[in-house]
């Protein structure tokens, strides 16, 4: 993640912050089901659930997708960010992670027209709008490279993954870290591979976290709104 450009890495730590005011920390995304059903039960089946989702999920969904609307946004071609917005948006095969994809894209869409960025207010009611979108207009208008930018969002996912597992497992801080930490080596592997993929190879391969999900909209008591 390192840059020549000192204002790229800080840029990219500021949009990869846990501090971003978009309200990530209020979803689980399928997790706290998980969770409630001890699919998830300690540390060893936390860091398989979240390697899971980011080697079968994140790598053939987020990450290519990434690629193609940070090319979009590069190139001014708002037909082609449209078409993988609604493709990604359409991949969340669950109610509440179609909303939190609204939520949060709405989010940083008002974040970013406060920060100078001012196309990111067309976005503010979009149906469908999804946060990956505004995520890959902040990199691009930030010059965040494409490498970079995938390396923070997958971390930052992650990253967001553990401090819910640390709230409902529960498991300690310290565990976390040897989570996250494990993901050192995984992560770069993730990029290189989403980033490989032709379209015809797009597509969202991880159907127990959609089961949870989809679940988690009637589950008797909930701390996560996904």
């Amino acid at each position: 993640m390192y840059s020549e450009r000192p204002e790229e890495t800080l840029r990219l730590l500021q949009l990869c912050s846990p501090t971003l005011p978009v309200g990530a920390y209020a979803y689980s995304q399928g997790l706290e089901f998980a969770v409630s059903s001890k699919w998830v039960f300690d540390e060893t089946s936390t860091s398989l659930w979240i390697q899971g989702l980011l080697e079968n999920s994140l790598t053939y969904l987020d990450v290519p997708i990434l690629s193609r609307l940070y090319n979009g946004w590069s190139s001014q071609d708002k037909n082609e960010v449209l078409f993988w917005n609604d493709f990604l948006f359409a991949s969340r095969d669950s109610k509440e992670l179609q909303e939190e994809e609204q939520q949060l894209a709405q989010a940083l869409s008002r974040l970013l027209v406060d920060l100078g960025i001012a196309e990111a207010g067309e976005w503010k009611k979009k149906p469908r709008a999804c946060f990956l979108s505004l995520f890959t207009l902040g990199a691009v208008r930030w010059k965040i490279s494409l490498h970079n930018a995938v390396l923070g969002y997958l971390r930052m996912w992650a990253e967001n993954q553990v401090l819910v597992a640390i709230k409902l497992v529960p498991i300690g801080q310290t565990s976390g870290q040897r989570i996250l930490s494990s993901f050192t080596s995984i992560i770069p592997n993730c990029v290189t591979k989403g980033l490989s993929l032709e379209d015809e190879e797009v597509g969202y391969t991880s159907p127990g976290q959609g089961i949870a999900s989809a679940l988690h909209e009637t589950q008797y008591t909930r701390l996560f709104r996904s």
